[in-house]
């Protein structure tokens, strides 16, 4: 059977049962369009996760000194120990951090990005070395600035997103972005504090001035150069030579965990709050669109089980007509070719139906967001990631759905031919139906899309019926 013959008999048989097929491309449309939704919602919901609430690099290690490192107590992260952890094969560079082991205090009043503003604050301070902010460091060089200059700083950009959406709104504050606060200078005081008691020693003064944000600033602080943490804290008479902790960059991600064990082996611990939280929120988020996936499955079965249903209903209703076609020719290949193909059609209908409603759904509930919804912290434009792995995984799904109640050989009809001795004027004679009227339409149907490229007689098709039954019963081919 060509192509185009099979084309126009699939059309024709859809067609004879359309609110049928209707019915079952419906039932795989709802399944295969809420598990492309479903899937779309939880990739969306763990990229927000992982780029903009807790932004980790894959292949950066947070490595700091264990709880108890007083003396020759547990294992002290110096500059030796540093030495030995760049010295590690897997590891390409080391980032040195250290806290400003003072306690620190802002007093700022006066003008604010077009606003008053006058606030009291403790300031958290870390120094880290230069290498790990790059270029993100771009008002001014990221060094320890000479006497009498302002000290520069890194804010985090998720301490922003946090201040426009949550701080700023109830106290009619501007908005910000990492441009504009580019140049803001704030005085702080180390060794003051509203809270605890400060060290012995007068407070030292200095200025902060903001030149860039990044990911890998301190989030509920600011981050100064390295050489100036340690400036402070020799000024103060604190500890200045061991590090609060340390960042390795791996020389490939697939290396990190034999990274981990080597460096749990030296003593240390793996210091990584943010991978934490975001692998816990994640593990949270799979779960629950694990479990709406599932019921999509299910719903897909569903439909899957009713196309069965309707196409084995189908196949019964068409028993003499599938007979003609075998009678005059037609082989089981043919039959199954046809069967499968209108199955095909409504999985291909609902599947891709269901993937394109998915897609307008989600978008529609994007714009509602944006719309109706308060600014909230993190909130991204789209909570949706549509991939092309999951269109065209929707809608191949359907397709098999549709297909998974696949007909058994003989298209699971007996008798669906004349038997021996008989023509078809006796097949139909008990339905009071011409025998030729029945036998010139199954002719007319089968020429005109392609099964036989020539009426036979009625004598021709009972002679080659007998011989079909005869094949049979010796078990030899069924194609006649």
């Amino acid at each position: 059977m060509t192509a185009r013959s099979l084309t126009r008999l699939v059309l024709l048989g859809v067609r004879r049962d359309l609110g049928g097929s209707l019915f079952s491309a419906f039932g795989v449309c709802i399944g295969v369009g809420s598990l492309v939704f479903f899937i779309a919602f939880g990739l969306g919901v763990a990229r927000i996760i992982r780029e903009k609430i807790f932004p980790v690099d894959r292949a950066m290690v947070e490595v700091a000194p264990p709880a108890i490192s007083v003396g020759s107590f547990g294992t002290r992260l110096d500059q030796e120990r540093i030495n030995r952890l760049a010295a590690l094969e897997d590891v390409a560079a080391v980032y040195r951090k250290m806290n400003v082991r003072l306690p620190a205090l802002s007093r700022y009043e006066g003008a604010f990005f077009g606003a008053q503003l006058r606030m009291r604050v403790e300031v958290l301070a870390m120094g880290v070395d230069a290498s790990l902010i790059g270029k993100e460091a771009r008002l001014s060089p990221f060094a320890d600035p000479p006497p009498g200059q302002p000290i520069p700083g890194i804010i985090s950009t998720r301490l922003l997103e946090i201040y426009n959406k949550s701080f700023a709104p109830p106290r009619n504050l501007p908005q910000l972005t990492p441009d504009l606060v580019l140049g803001f200078t704030f005085p702080v005081d180390f060794n003051s504090s509203m809270i605890s008691a400060p060290l012995a020693g007068e407070p030292i003064h200095a200025q902060v001035q903001v030149v860039g944000a990044s990911d890998h600033a301190m989030l509920a602080g600011i981050t100064i150069p390295l050489e100036t943490a340690i400036r402070i804290n020799r000024a103060a008479h604190v500890d200045a030579d061991t590090f609060t902790g340390a960042t390795l960059l791996a020389r490939s991600v697939d290396r990190v965990p034999h990274l981990v064990a080597e460096v749990k082996k030296m003593g240390l611990k793996i210091d990584d709050p943010d991978r934490q939280y975001g692998e816990t929120v994640g593990v949270a988020v799979m779960l629950t669109t694990s479990a709406f996936a599932l019921l999509s499955v299910l719903i897909c079965l569903l439909a899957a089980a009713n196309i069965a249903h309707a196409l084995s209903t189908s196949i019964r209703s068409r028993a003499r007509e599938i007979g003609i076609m075998r009678a005059v020719g037609g082989s089981r290949a043919d039959i199954r070719s046809l069967i499968l193909a209108e199955a095909a059609l409504i999985g291909l209908v609902g599947g891709g139906v269901g993937t394109l409603g998915a897609v307008l759904f989600g978008r529609a509930l994007d714009a509602a967001s944006q719309a109706y919804l308060p600014p909230f912290p993190f909130k991204p434009e789209t909570f949706f990631q549509y991939s092309w792995e999951v269109t065209v995984g929707g809608i191949a799904l359907g397709v098999l759905a549709a297909n998974a109640p696949e007909p058994r050989r003989g298209t699971g009809i007996r008798g669906d031919v004349p038997r021996r001795g008989e023509d078809l004027a006796a097949t139909r004679s008990s339905e009071h139906r011409s025998p030729f009227r029945l036998w010139n339409r199954g002719q007319e149907r089968i020429h005109r899309h392609g099964i036989r490229s020539r009426p036979e007689s009625a004598s021709a098709l009972n002679a080659r019926s007998a011989r079909w039954r005869t094949w049979r019963t010796a078990g030899l081919s069924s194609r006649i």
